[in-house]
């Protein structure tokens, strides 16, 4: 990684240069200055049509604007967050700012002005690099550092809303007057300038309307999802082909073959990745991924691609690493399919969210029952919960956005909600035997079995957007054999 160069003070008129402490060059002479100003081509990039989630985000706008009426509204893309010094992580857009925008840059601000009956979009962003002052060239995020940005009229054609310098909007937003909404922690700088406006009350309904309006998908959306799901398929064949290669190093390898699908065919994994291999699979998020690989044990992988759109899969399934399951394997995968199966089958439109939980959680607490683990009958277990030492966890969440997409929804809008066409939401139920529970057989001991499907709710029931990956074990033992050739 380069050092960047260490300009001159420049003018108070000017937009300062961040310089480097320890930078190699002490300045820039007035005749290097002069030359780096002129000699460039023109890049303006024109006849750029809108992208392609434009309409929708428009539409989303729109409803906002309705909910929040002679309210000025604020919602940050955010700022990129340092690593390490002067290194930062890679930017991953608000979901709110994505949603309402189809836009992903950093230190962008979405601001809908009250006017009349609705609201006054604009896009508050930074422009192209200075090159009258040498910011493109001397600052560490000038564009021949970082990559050239879009300029604002090329964004307004992208995005179908005006655009402006986001450097203006902070001062602008402190001599604003009238309700104010800021979705907050995302921008500490634009929430500063509003500290004296806004209420964390008054805030929250904000982010809660942005996440209770995300759990009905459009076709747009549907689309994304698909795509992803479709990419984390193939992530999951790439594993398949590189075990051995696993086996010879650790979990780590399965996590970079995955990320490598999720870089080339998306923009990054949706979540930390999930490569749990022998007893790691009873650690229900297990992302340090630095342990054994063993031929005869299990391998639980837990993992998605996140589209160029940010739509995420979460897809689980649980593999053999030699490519077959021994026979109590089978027993506890097997029962972990049958209460998937009872739980896709609960979702349909009208049924109650948490349906494909309860038929779910019947079938596992009815196994453990049935082999002896825990004391019946099955609604006893089922009434204390009993099973829950097994099956941890919810059997799934909406998914969309963020992974664990709605989040903020109200209760009564998300769990406690009837569903409707164009949710989509994981199935995911799970049998986990941990490595020191003394009240299982020893065998049972360390074996951690998930299965998970990302399903879209249809008019007519629902459809399993993930079923290009085999769940029944023989198919996923006939699948493996095929994937590596034998």
């Amino acid at each position: 990684m380069t050092d960047e160069l260490t300009p001159e003070t420049p003018d108070e008129d000017e937009q300062p240069i961040k310089q480097r402490k320890n930078g190699l060059y002490p300045g820039v002479s007035d005749e290097l200055a002069e030359n780096m100003k002129s000699g460039w081509a023109d890049t303006e990039l024109r006849d750029l049509q809108p992208v392609e989630q434009a309409p929708n985000a428009a539409r989303r706008r729109a409803a906002l604007s309705a909910r929040f009426p002679g309210e000025r509204l604020v919602i940050p893309a955010g700022n990129l967050k340092t690593r390490s010094n002067d290194t930062e992580y890679q930017f991953r857009a608000s979901t709110e700012y994505v949603y309402l925008t189809g836009d992903q840059t950093d230190d962008s601000v979405l601001v809908l002005e009250p006017k009349g009956d609705s609201h006054e979009a604009t896009i508050h962003r930074l422009p192209r690099s200075n090159r009258e002052n040498g910011e493109f060239w001397l600052n560490g995020m000038g564009e021949l550092w970082v990559g050239r940005r879009h300029s604002l009229s090329e964004s307004e054609a992208l995005l179908g809303v005006p655009c402006k310098d986001v450097r203006e909007l902070a001062d602008a937003l402190k001599e604003a007057t009238g309700p104010v909404r800021v979705v907050r922690g995302h921008d500490a700088g634009i929430e500063a300038a509003l500290t004296d406006k806004v209420t964390a009350e008054r805030d929250e309904e904000l982010r809660v309307f942005l996440s209770e309006a995300r759990a009905v998908k459009d076709e747009f959306e549907i689309g994304e999802l698909q795509k992803a799901v479709d990419s984390t398929v193939r992530g999951f064949e790439d594993v398949v082909k590189v075990l051995d290669k696993a086996e010879a190093t650790s979990e780590r390898y399965i996590e970079g073959t995955f990320f490598l699908r999720a870089r080339v065919e998306g923009n990054d994994i949706g979540y930390g990745s999930i490569c749990a291999a022998g007893p790691h699979a009873t650690t229900l998020h297990w992302v340090r991924n630095n342990g054994e690989v063993r031929s005869g044990d299990l391998l639980l992988l837990d993992a998605g691609v996140e589209t160029h759109t940010l739509y995420t899969a979460d897809i689980t399934r649980t593999l053999p690493i030699n490519g077959r399951y021994n026979d109590l394997q089978r027993k506890i995968y097997d029962a972990v399919y049958e209460a998937q199966e009872a739980g896709i089958a609960a979702v349909k439109p009208g049924a109650a969210y948490r349906d494909f939980h309860d038929a779910a959680q019947r079938v596992l607490a009815e196994k453990l029952v049935e082999w002896g683990l825990v004391e019946g009958p099955v609604e006893r277990v089922l009434d204390l919960g009993l099973q829950r030492r097994w099956t941890l966890h919810g059997t799934g969440h909406m998914l969309g956005l963020d992974v664990h997409d709605c989040a903020a929804a109200r209760t009564e809008h998300y769990v406690n909600s009837t569903l409707e066409p164009g949710m989509v939401l994981t199935v995911e139920p799970g049998l986990y035997f941990q490595a020191d529970d003394l009240t299982v057989p020893e065998e049972y001991r360390g074996i951690g079995v998930r299965i998970e499907d990302d399903i879209l709710v249809t008019d007519d029931g629902n459809r399993n957007l993930s079923a290009g990956l085999p769940r029944r074990s023989d198919e996923v033992e006939a699948w493996m054999a095929g994937l590596l050739g034998k």
